[in-house]
């Protein structure tokens, strides 16, 4: 057993139960974020359970991507409708952006733009927030990642706010660093516990395992989201069953289910989103085509030509965004007195520590726009604009690329 992990003398369900009774305990004020999975689902149960014995309400955040498997549509609904005496619902429709990584012409994606409304995989149930103005904090297109923690502080109000997340550090490396490497700030010493201002996130199942998800809906027969049953008869294993928006590095993966499982979605996805069909036919092919585990290089190429040569094949708009990445990454080994080599051992892993050029061309390939793959993490849209007059004038004083 790994020296980190602490028996606690108690099955899983009595160790979630437990955190979930002292965030009652502890917090005025409580959120759940319900994305409609099998993790997130359990979670709900049990949040709900304890907030029925304590007659007391909490809120319950989804985001709407509209371009969903309507099977998960569906159980968020039942979920709504079966807690409604209990819950302050929040269910989002509004333009959010996300990664699309099947497209280098629309490398994001908006959920709900307003100007392709006759292309919207669905309409809106009317439960859902669709006017800004309800939400002052909001602004167009903000990413997942910028809305949650700003729809947080603006429930909270200052107010203590626990929010419950329903993440596994069994599922990812970057999963159990959140939550397991002990390296972000704790509440009350709570290992399950990170702080945010006036928000405390909790991961009450934080330690679960996949099979302890499905032996508890076996064992309770609450309702669960039915597309689960489906991907099993489509013969994905349990470990790699995703419910989320789809067109990430890793999630594209499962594009294909789409048209086996819901062809009428499917359809309208396929004109909704740019790169979706190419997506499901390539998205599990190894080699160049997206960058999926070992990449060749072009006869007649260096890694840093190859690279050139991709930056050039680009839409202009995308392959200036690429080139503002990798020139700051250039930039950051240059200052160390570093020419980066065109490949060296290990380059394409896991680790930072091995820049090189077939690294970059990794990163290019994968539609990797936020470079997270050389160590970037996305600028904040509301900032967008002032760091690209920014990267031009730097990228004349550098001239890197």
């Amino acid at each position: 057993m790994p020296s980190w992990k602490h028996p606690l003398g108690i099955n899983v369900l009595e160790a979630a139960q437990q955190r979930i009774s002292w965030t009652f305990d502890t917090f005025p004020k409580i959120c759940v974020s319900f994305s409609g999975g099998k993790d997130s689902t359990v979670m709900l149960h049990l949040v709900a359970t304890e907030a029925k014995k304590r007659n007391r309400k909490f809120a319950v955040l989804f985001v709407d991507w509209e371009a969903q498997y309507k099977y998960t549509i569906d159980h968020v609904s039942e979920m709504f409708t079966l807690y409604e005496d209990l819950i302050i619902p929040f269910w989002i429709s509004l333009p959010l952006k996300t990664v699309n990584a099947v497209s280098q012409f629309e490398p994001e994606w908006i959920s709900w733009e307003p100007d392709k409304e006759s292309l919207w995989v669905r309409q809106p149930p009317s439960i859902a927030i669709t006017d800004p103005a309800m939400l002052p904090f909001y602004s167009y297109a903000m990413t997942f990642e910028e809305f949650v923690p700003s729809f947080l502080q603006w429930y909270s109000n200052g107010t203590p706010t626990a929010s419950f997340v329903g993440i596994r550090t069994r599922e990812s490396l970057n999963r159990w660093r959140t939550i397991g490497a002990g390296k972000k700030h704790s509440y009350d010493n709570k290992c399950y516990t990170t702080v945010d201002k006036s928000v405390c996130n909790i991961f009450p199942i934080y330690d679960w395992t996949v099979d302890d998800i499905w032996t508890f809906h076996g064992r309770t027969n609450l309702p669960y989201n039915k597309l689960y049953d489906q991907m099993a008869r489509a013969g994905v294993p349990l470990h790699k069953m995703r419910i989320c928006e789809p067109y990430g590095p890793e999630q594209r993966q499962g594009l294909w289910l789409f048209h086996a499982i819901e062809p009428d979605t499917w359809g309208k996805v396929v004109a909704r989103v740019n790169g979706a069909n190419m997506g499901s036919i390539y998205a599990n092919e190894k080699g160049n085509v997206l960058g999926i585990n070992q990449i060749v290089l072009p006869t007649e190429h260096t890694w840093k030509s190859f690279a050139t040569h991709l930056l050039d094949s680009m839409p202009t708009k995308t392959s200036e965004h690429y080139k503002n990445k990798i020139a700051v990454y250039l930039k950051w080994y240059q200052d160390k007195g570093i020419t980066i080599p065109d490949t060296q051992p290990k380059d394409c892993g896991s680790s930072d520590n091995h820049p090189s050029w077939k690294r970059i061309c990794k990163t290019i390939l994968r539609n990797d726009f936020w470079c997270r793959t050389l160590s970037f993490a996305p600028t904040k849209t509301s900032a967008y604009e002032k760091y690209l007059k920014l990267m031009k004038i730097r990228r004349e004083k550098w001239d890197l690329i």
